[in-house]
Order: C-alpha cells, then structure tokens, then sequence
C-alpha cells in the first residue's frame, strides 16, 4: 500500500472576520439593451448613433483619469454603446481626440499592442470581484485580452494566456478612432441563471499623454480593481451552452543537430520528426470546463524573452503559456507558488477539470509526465519512468473580496513521493487594508527509497493600498524539509528560511507642474534560518520621477548575506559578506515611432563562480539594460534588447566573468492574419582567471511565417540555426567535444505546424 495522504497535525485554526465594505461603484449601474442585429460603423457614421440600432445601445460617458491626475477628468472625449443579442456583447467605442494626427496605431501581431493607443472592456461575470476578462483593442483592431486576478499571487493582475475567441475591427477617423468588439458568449464563463448580473469596466489608454482614464473611476486610493467596477443587469436568458471546442494539430520537422552523449563521442545525428495531438474543452452548465490532452501541443513556437542567468543562487521563472493549462489558471495560484506547470515537462496526455458554483470554486488535475526517466543509462533505476502528477483546488468566496481555499498535490515517481497540502484565506479589510494567510505542509519521500521527511510553511501578509500611503509586510517561515516538486520557490520562500520584508510608498501629485508625480520607496528584507543565524539583509531607498513620456528612477540598496556550509561546497563555517550597489533607470516613450528604456547597475556584489578551490568573495560590477522598440513604418515592429553585466575581483582587478546578451526581433505584418518573424540573439560570456566559467558564445536565428485565425487555429513555417563555440577532435581514438574560438553550427531544423479549432 502506497502511503496515505499528507495528514495536518497542527496546522492551526483560521478565524475570518467578515467586514461590510463600500464599493466604488456607479450609483445606478448599467442596463444592457437587447438588440436586434449586430452594430457596424456605419450605424454610427461621424462617429455619433446615426441609426436605430445604434440608438439602442446603452451610451456610457464621462470617463475619469487615474494617471497621470487621479481623479480628473480625461483630457479626449470618450463615449461607449453597449448591446446584446442570444450570441454575443457588442461594444463600440467612439475615442475622440483633439489631435487625430498623433494616436498611435500599428499592424501588428496579436497581443503586440504595446506603446499603442487601445480601449478595453473588463467583464467580471460572476460578480464576485475576484476574476474578470478584459479584452482590448487598437485603432487598427489589433487584439489583446487576458484574465483580471485580485490578489498578490505571481498569477494576479493580467493574465494574457487566456486566448479567447472574439472579433474586433478598428477605424481611423478625422475625430479620433472607433473600435468595435463582438464577444461571443461561448467565450465567457458566467453563471447557470436566467437573469445575469455582472460587473463592468471601460477603459482608454493614450500613450502619448500616459494616460489611463475610466467609468466608473478606478481610483489609486482604493485598494482593488473589481470592487470598483459599475454592475450590469438586463442580460437575461442567455447561455453558450454545453460547447465543446477540439483542437487537433499536426507538427513535422526535419533535424540536424550536435549529439554529445552519442556512442564513440560526440556527432551530428540527422532526424525526421512527425507527430500529432489533440486539445479538447468541453464546458457545461456555463460555468465548468473540462479540457483533455493527448500527446499534448507542448512544442513552443514563442521563445522566452532573454534573462541574465550567471551568478544566480535562485533559479529564473518563466511564464507559463501553454494551452492546456490556461483554463482558470489563477484558480491554481496562491501566494506561496505551489503549482507551477513548468514543472511538468513532457506529458503524454492528461485531464483538467475546473468550474463554480455560487461562491464556490475547485480545480483537479491528472496528468503524467515522461521527462524523469529519459536519457538516462540503462542500469539507471529511473531509466523510462514517469511522475505521475495529481492536484486538487476549492476555495469559497465570502464577503466582498474575501476567500478561503485549500490545495493538494501529489507527485508520484517510482518508489518515491511529494505530497503538499495548504490552506489559504484572502481577508479585505477595509477599502484600503487587505490580508493573505497561507498555512502548508509537505511529505516527501525519494525516488530511489529512503527515509520520509516533512516540513511545513507559515506565509502572512498584510498590504494598504492608497493614492499617497502604499505598504506592504510579509512575513514567511518555512522549515528545512520543506519540499515543493511542482512549485516555485524563490529567496524568501526558500526552505530553512524565517524572515520579513517590507516596503513602503510614498507618491505625491504636485499641481500645476510638469512632473505628474514622484515617488520615494523604502523596502527592508530580513532572513534568518531556523536556528536564528542571520543568513540575509537587504535596505535601500528608491526615489522616481514621471513626466508624459519619461520616467526616472535611483535606488541604493544595502545588503548582508550569509552563505552556509549547505550553501556552498568548501565552506567549513559560516561566512558573512556585506556589499551595496546602486542603479539609474530611464524610460521615454515621447516619439510615435520610437520607444526605448536604460538601466545602469553598479556597486558590488557576490562572485558565486570563483576558481576551483576558492570560495565566493564580494567582486565589483556593473551592468547595462538597453530596450529599443523602433516601428519604422506601422507593419513593422522591430525589438531590441541589450545585456550586459561584468564583474571584477576587488583585490588586483581580475576579471570574473563579462557576460554580453543581443537581441533582435523584426516582426512585419502583412496583414491581421499573415506575420513574417526573424529573431536574432548573441549570446557570449567571457570567463576570466578569477571564474571557474568556460568561455561560451551562442548565435541563433529564428524565422517563422505565422498565419493566425484566431489563438487555436493557426499555421506556422519555421527555420532555426544555432551555432556556438565548439570543435570536435579526435583523442585516443574517440571523438571529444573541446571549447572553441569560433563559433560553429550545432543544429538547424526546419518545422510545419498547423492547429485548427472545431467548435460546437
């Protein structure tokens, strides 16, 4: 018998108050119109309703800032017509402006509508200001969409993995610009009843003032997005239905790459490559998905933007975007990062289950992945086997803004365990005053046998949110055994580690000024591991300054850190490093064509690569962050970004490391649909005597031709070339892989891919 479920000892009790909250809302709310026919431009010809369908829509007006003046009035007209019919939500959106000459408006890629004027619409249908969609668009029609999260989880805010179906066209006008969306209700998920009560929020964003404005307001002095929304009644007896939506895709390529681990030393292998999967989702009563994958569509044809990964103690976290869990992902997301999907590399298929029901939610899924057991030697215990994944989420909303959950997961592989149980609670305060409670245990055992060992975490925050008083204290304890396969745990959550952070902010809206504000930061981090020993201090202040379209910042940051005998092979007891840096930020956004961003880092901090035999010292650095986005002409978008980060031994000057990243990402449109990509990155790190870093330089293109229907239904023709610095000798009769001065090609492939989306 395989060991019973993760049992709680001693967890403690949560006691919840319930608060009576205001909300900052419209007094009345809003009436959706049913209306007969779908709205076109031409219903609102000179940009006013100019037919009987346009008249009636429901007219919303008088939008509110909240940057750069809180609490004003938009400086550009705003007026919004909204509708319904059995299928979809009609919005339109008439966004005047007094300089129609200066909206900012490319072709571009879905989602690609940075530094672009936009409109958005944010739907929270359950009423339960905790989730909402929100859809946006360009004076073009270029998409964005994505799910709204309260909450201080690294899923809250916007998510834009949500990729729903929907329509929206743009049109330029001598006035300013119209936008039209049409979101069918098959898109959304909202309650199984006749009558519908929802919440709403429009939005507009001009860019080259940096301004956001709203209705109802969103003012910076609540805390929350959602419960200052406006309610929307009059949508009645309607529902997507029981849907189904299947999504099979084919995937080929052919290969030519370097083998390494091949029999005889290291050579180019030659391969073909064919394969073919599906996505299901299947949604009842309006409100519960079921998806289902099958050799699932994990290939990923986006890369992830460049990170600096040299000299980090703490692994980098990249998002999460593919299909099969996009689905009500934040149903999954608690403070503490206990699910993260990455962790689940190569599945060979798996069901995902998630919905509500009043005010309860719950989420499970099944799944498996083969990535534990291959390439690994025959006589390995682990060759060919596989983790085998279960996780299980509920929570209850109580109150205005207020929940309380719990989440289990299981991660199963060979003779060994990883069993993790919490219990969570989001209590709001007051409108300004907001607290999190986390409580988790975990069980685990290894792969390979052994001794089972547990451990446990204690996670509260406290937050205020307001327009000149913000802060933040967190508070985290987690014990040494503490272990979370499927998680993410960064330097604060890490195991063995006891310990608070806290921030403070203090912005200020002088009147009558060019600054629209300026702001100063305290944020103090303290560590200590569960014998009491100091193990990181961190204290520093930072100021900023924002204009329109430029921004400054400058921060000072003081640090202590301790490294331990577990921390680092060779030290025999603890050692103690002080260390402070500084660093300059600079953004402007001032030119339609032109935006770009700079950072200098530059003081000291720690050599965590010394030489074989040395332990780490404090070195001198600096470091260069350059971002460019040029649109020479509104089909093409061309990104660039610039790394660079060099340290220096404090004694005699020798050279750690330089480590230089240069990217390029060209990207024309030729139409919505069709897109050309090319990317470029150099990647080359310079090890230098005082580093027991190899030299390592890495150039790759990456060309792909998109066609893209919607998110689901797409073709993709893709070429990428790697080369780096290598040779390849012969040494006593086999073949060794030795460092190179030039750089040499490593791989190249050539890859189809086509998805389509059935629905019904």
């Amino acid at each position: 018998m395989r060991k019973s479920w993760l049992s709680f000892c001693a967890l403690g009790t949560v006691v919840t108050f319930l608060f009576s909250n205001s909300v900052f809302a419209a007094d009345d709310g809003l009436i959706m119109p049913l209306i007969e026919g779908e709205p076109s431009f031409a219903d609102f010809a000179g940009m006013q309703p100019s037919s009987a369908l346009a008249r009636s829509m429901t007219k919303v007006e008088n939008f509110i800032q909240r940057n750069p003046d809180d609490g004003d009035p938009a400086s550009q007209r705003t007026e919004v017509y909204i509708g319904y019919d059995r299928e979809q939500l009609h919005v339109l959106f008439m966004a005047f402006d007094s300089e129609p000459d200066q909206i900012r408006a490319n072709l571009s890629s879905r989602e690609n509508i940075g530094g672009d004027d936009n409109v958005e619409i944010t739907i929270d249908t359950f009423n339960d200001q905790r989730a909402a969609f929100s859809f946006r668009a360009t004076p073009l029609g270029i998409q964005w969409d994505a799910r709204w999260t309260e909450g201080s989880s690294r899923r809250a805010g916007f998510d834009t993995t949500l990729e729903a179906v929907w329509d929206s066209e743009g049109q330029l006008t001598d006035r300013g610009y119209m936008v039209k969306m049409a979101i069918p209700l098959r898109s959304l998920r909202f309650p199984d009843t006749s009558d519908q009560l929802w919440r709403v929020q429009f939005g507009r964003y001009i860019p080259r003032l940096s301004e956001e404005t709203f209705w109802p307001p969103y003012s910076l002095g609540i805390e929350g997005r959602l419960n200052q929304t406006a309610m929307l009644t009059g949508i009645r007896d309607v529902s997507p239905g029981n849907n189904s939506q299947i999504i099979p895709f084919i995937f080929a390529r052919e290969l030519d790459s370097l083998n390494p681990g091949a029999t005889g030393g290291p050579r180019f292998d030659r391969s073909s490559e064919q394969d073919i999967g599906v996505d299901a989702k299947f949604v009842f009563n309006d409100a519960m998905v079921l998806d289902l994958t099958l050799n699932p569509d994990f290939s990923q044809v986006e890369s992830d933007e460049p990170q600096v990964t040299l000299n980090e103690r703490f692994e980098v976290q990249f998002p999460e975007r593919r299909p099969f869990f996009v689905e009500n992902a934040d149903f999954f997301a608690t403070d503490s990062t206990l699910v993260f999907t990455r962790r689940i590399v190569d599945p060979e298929g798996g069901l995902r289950f998630t919905g509500r029901q009043g005010n309860y939610g719950f989420g499970a899924i099944l799944i498996n992945d083969e990535a534990p057991g291959l390439n690994r030697a025959a006589t390995d215990p682990l060759s060919g086997e596989k983790a085998n994944i279960g996780i299980i989420r509920g929570f209850r909303d109580i109150s205005d803004q207020s929940r309380i959950g719990f989440l289990f997961t299981d991660r199963e592989l060979a003779d060994g365990f990883n069993r993790v149980g919490a219990i969570d609670g989001r209590i709001k305060l007051t409108d300004n005053w907001v607290t999190e409670v986390q409580l988790a245990g975990t069980e685990s055992e290894p792969a390979t046998g052994g001794d089972s060992k547990t451990g446990r975490q204690r996670n509260i925050q406290v937050n205020r949110t307001g327009r000149t008083v913000s802060t933040h204290s967190h508070f985290i304890e987690t014990t040494a055994d503490f272990r979370s396969e499927l998680g993410f745990m960064n330097r604060f959550f890490r195991p063995d580690t006891d310990g608070i952070h806290n921030r403070m902010n203090l912005t200020f809206y002088p009147e009558n000024s060019s600054i629209n504000r300026w702001n100063s930061q305290i944020f103090d981090v303290y560590l200590k591991d569960s014998d009491g020993t100091l193990i990181y201090h961190q204290l520093g202040p930072t100021f900023g300054l924002n204009f329109d379209t430029n921004s400054f910042g400058y921060s000072y940051t003081d640090y202590v850190e301790v490294l331990r005998p577990q921390d680092f092979s060779g030290i025999a007891s603890n050692r103690r490093y002080d260390y402070s840096n500084w660093q300059l930020n600079y953004h402007n956004s001032m030119l339609n064509s032109l935006e770009f961003g700079a950072s200098y880092h530059a003081g000291e901090t720690l050599n965590l690569v010394p030489t074989a035999g040395n332990l780490p010292a404090v070195a001198d650095t600096n470091r260069i962050d350059l971002d460019i986005l040029w649109r020479p002409i509104d089909r093409l978008r061309v990104a660039n970004t610039y790394l660079y980060t060099e340290l220096e031994t404090q004694r005699g000057g020798n050279k750690v490391f330089s480590n230089e990243i240069i990217r390029s990402n060209w990207n024309y449109q030729f139409t919505k649909e069709w897109s050309l990509r090319f990317i470029a990155q150099y990647d080359k790190t310079d090890a230098g005597p005082a580093s027991r870093l190899k030299d390592d330089e890495n150039l790759n293109f990456d060309l792909l031709l998109r066609y893209v229907i919607n998110p689901w239904s797409a073709f993709y023709v893709g070429y990428n070339a790697n080369q780096s610095n290598f040779d390849i000798v012969e040494m006593e009769g086999e073949r060794e892989l030795v460092v190179a001065n030039d750089l040499r090609k490593d791989g190249d492939q050539i890859f189809v891919k086509f998805s389509y989306l059935f629905q019904r």
